[in-house]
């Protein structure tokens, strides 16, 4: 790998997880390329931070474009074939959280769809494929390559309002073993990271979100919730050389709060 030329393309880069693995990966000496979908009203700020990882000397591309659109992601592999020119992306980090929160069962009518279902799943879980797939097909991915995707501990627990994010997580988990085992002929490794309670944009969703974090001091024997920066540096971990025999794993980082 060209140190001097090292790229990561993170799914879902302006906030939560995909913010601070971007900022990591950033002070690691990778190159960016951020996709987001994001209001214009927090631009401003999304951008200031995108500056702050550009100042460490890196470059940052950022596309504020829908991920999970079929025409949308074809037009930006053909900018990135372009962009990349003799580079490669050596890490795709999925860090997409577009699902809905909904209970399944509600006097009030504000149920789950299979609508719901079938938007957070493409969202959350199929994306990750139909970009290995694109990535790959455009030869854009180097010889040695990690695919890095975000699960909770939703993807075996029931919680409320959680049904179609723990089916996404669920569904998540399978596609990257079997990208770990069918891609491995082009040189891909592929894990997922099951970040404990993490206090983010997404998490503060969930209704009773204070509930869950409440719960998660408790049980963790560490008292404290994980961050964006404990899972940010599992997922640089999973870039190094010395982790290219890990694949088709399920990593906890979470502060040993899955124990009990």
């Amino acid at each position: 790998m060209n140190e001097s030329s090292k790229w990561a393309l993170i799914l879902g880069g302006s906030s939560g997880l995909g913010l601070a693995t971007a900022r990591k990966l950033g002070k690691e000496g990778f190159n960016l390329i951020i996709l987001h979908r994001d209001r214009r009203s927090d631009m401003v700020s999304i951008q200031k931070n995108f500056k702050e990882i550009e100042a460490r000397g890196v470059q940052v591309y950022a596309f504020n474009k829908n991920a999970i659109d079929r025409e949308t992601r074809s037009q930006l592999v053909a900018e990135l074939q372009s962009l990349m020119e003799d580079d490669r992306i050596s890490v795709l980090v999925h860090s997409i959280a577009k699902g809905a929160v909904k209970p399944m069962h509600d006097s009030e009518g504000q149920e789950l769809s299979g609508e719901d279902f079938q938007l957070t799943l493409e969202a959350m879980a199929v994306s990750l494929y139909d970009w290995v797939k694109a990535l790959s097909s455009s030869e854009l991915f180097a010889a040695d390559t990690r695919v890095i995707s975000y699960t909770s501990e939703g993807n075996q627990k029931a919680w409320r309002n959680y049904a179609a994010v723990s089916a996404a997580k669920a569904a998540l988990e399978a596609i990257t073993r079997n990208v770990a085992l069918e891609f491995a002929a082009v040189g891909i490794k592929a894990n997922c990271i099951q970040a404990g309670i993490t206090d983010t944009p997404s998490l503060r969703m969930i209704p009773n979100s204070e509930a869950l974090k409440r719960v998660a001091i408790r049980r963790n024997p560490n008292k404290r919730l994980t961050t964006p920066e404990d899972v940010a540096d599992a997922a640089y971990l999973l870039t190094t050389s010395e982790a290219k025999w890990i694949t088709g794993t399920v990593i906890k980082v979470d502060g040993g709060e899955s124990l009990r």
